[in-house]
């Protein structure tokens, strides 16, 4: 019976680490919102199209745990992406997620309409390969006609 005990015992334990790992590796709403933040704080420094270049560039400044900044113009091109640099240059205006639902579109009118706020949708986790609610922070970029966002998988 007492080895029975240390064996759930062992299992809590490892559940316990898992899950805590799990969860430092992934970035929280507020952590979105302060990356949204530095990048554009970056972007009145430098320029969009500087700025655009180091994000893309693969230095690590512009990503935080599973976070990373993106850049894309009203018209639905990606100007920067933070984790993935082939992303640069294709339009995903047309793109929908498992659900139907036109998720640049929606954050292009979200920004254009209000400034800035969350865009929910679904979206394939790079980490666990599945489908998962993800929630994307964007904010318009003051003179230009984009906007700039980093997101969250809930």
């Amino acid at each position: 019976m007492r080895a029975l005990k240390m064996v759930v015992l062992l299992a809590f334990a490892q559940m316990f680490l898992v899950a805590a790992a799990l969860a430092q590796s992934h970035g929280t709403a507020d952590e979105a919102k302060a990356l949204v933040e530095k990048g554009l704080a970056h972007i009145k420094a430098v320029g969009v199209d500087k700025a655009a270049e180091d994000i893309n560039a693969k230095d690590g400044k512009w990503t935080e745990k599973d976070l990373y900044v993106i850049i894309i113009k009203f018209d639905g091109t990606m100007v920067s992406h933070g984790a993935n640099k082939a992303m640069v240059g294709k339009n995903f205006n047309e793109m929908k997620d498992a659900n139907g639902k036109y998720f640049t579109k929606d954050m292009a009118e979200m920004v254009k309409a209000k400034g800035s706020g969350w865009v929910d949708y679904l979206f394939t986790n790079p980490l666990t390969k599945k489908i998962e609610p993800k929630s994307t922070y964007a904010v318009r970029i003051p003179g230009y006609e984009g906007y700039i966002g980093v997101g969250i998988y809930k």
